[in-house]
């Protein structure tokens, strides 16, 4: 019986890393059992989350997007969970198809779960994806860390997130397991954490915890959600001012610039870099999946 393998690359956005698994026609089954062993360190590949990368008109969450943008974003937790958006995901999907020759530099859509995105792929170098407009959601939300607790501004980039500005970085602790926040309503299917502090005019840092995926070096969506609970508390909402405001945000990967424009579209810039090649054996993939 011949022994039938898989291909997959590995890439990175700012250290967010990702498998990637080419599936133009949508045929690899990828449970959440899989999706875990894939990502794990020291069982599988390795990585924060998957990047299943299928056409659209071939993916029945994305058919009505197909129109729009020929490729699907799939992402994956290293969970194995379903997440709406991946920014440093986004960029590094883009940075593949340049890759593998199905897109050439420059504009282009990619669909996801949190809407169309679009993107600039220079043809080396850094990546702009246009992450579409915050939300806002109103009342008030804490997040605590052991005994301490602090206010955190709501924000939705496509995906939900909590902001919470500290004094030290470290107040955020370990990370390793997600913090609790309150009240449970504000976010019903969980929340991904930002901590953030100040380092000088339009710059911050931030540490994060990813829902489904625990700390990691670097969140897109994030450092987007950031940046506006920055630009909200500065006083400089770009649609009260007029003019663009642009925030750099350092993250244990690397750094973001992200741009908040007055009719409120995001921009966020960034790096986005493939790593590897190989091949895994279809029948692992299988037995891990079904064990």
């Amino acid at each position: 019986m011949t022994q039938r393998t898989l291909s997959f690359l590995k890439g990175h956005g700012t250290e967010n890393d990702f498998v990637i698994v080419p599936d133009p026609d949508n045929a690899v089954e990828l449970p959440a059992s899989a999706v875990a062993r894939l990502c794990d360190r020291r069982a599988g590949i390795g990585a924060d989350g998957v990047l299943h990368v299928v056409r659209s008109a071939a993916h029945p969450e994305a058919a009505h997007l197909a129109d729009e943008a020929e490729w699907f974003m799939d992402y994956r937790n290293s969970d194995g969970s379903i997440a709406e958006m991946c920014g440093n995901g986004v960029r590094v999907f883009a940075r593949y198809l340049q890759y593998a020759g199905h897109v050439e530099p420059g504009d282009l859509a990619i669909a996801t779960r949190g809407g169309i995105k679009r993107v600039h792929l220079d043809k080396t170098g850094d990546v702009t994806v246009s992450m579409g407009r915050a939300a806002l959601p109103e009342g008030e939300v804490t997040v605590s860390v052991g005994s301490r607790s602090w206010p955190a501004r709501n924000v939705n980039m496509g995906n939900p997130h909590a902001v919470a500005f500290v004094e030290s970085l470290d107040d955020a602790g370990t990370l390793y397991t997600a913090p609790p926040f309150s009240p449970e309503s504000a976010y019903p299917t969980g929340v991904n954490v930002e901590f953030v502090v100040d380092r000088g005019p339009r710059h911050v840092a931030m540490r994060v915890h990813e829902r489904g995926s625990g700390e990691t070096r670097s969140c897109g969506t994030g450092a987007c959600a950031v940046a506006v609970a920055t630009i909200r508390r500065d006083g400089v909402d770009p649609a009260v001012t007029g003019a663009p405001v642009t925030y750099t945000v350092d993250l244990p990967g690397g750094t973001l610039l992200i741009t908040e424009h007055p009719d409120g579209q995001i921009d966020m810039t960034g790096p986005a870099v493939i790593v590897a090649t190989g091949e895994f054996d279809e029948a692992w993939l299988t037995e891990t999946a079904f064990a």
